[in-house]
């Protein structure tokens, strides 16, 4: 089977501690609710993502090099 996670059109998915997601959640003033959804089968998803943890893309941008998105993962 082949892991989609090493391709290079795939971004890299990472979990990220409850600290750092309250600092982002502060920054935009939003709840983790408000955030975009990931499902956690979805094979992108890091392994060991539970529903409720969030999950921090990093993919190449034209325009800012680097864009950063967060993802809720849910069921």
């Amino acid at each position: 089977m082949v892991d989609v996670t090493d391709h290079e059109l795939v971004p890299e998915h990472e979990l990220i501690e409850e600290e750092v997601l309250e600092g982002v959640l502060e920054e935009y003033d939003i709840d983790r609710t408000d955030l975009p959804k990931i499902k956690r089968r979805d094979p992108a998803t890091p392994d060991g993502a539970q529903p409720g943890d969030v999950v921090k893309v990093t993919r190449d941008s034209r325009t800012t090099d680097q864009a950063i998105v967060y993802r809720l993962v849910v069921e």
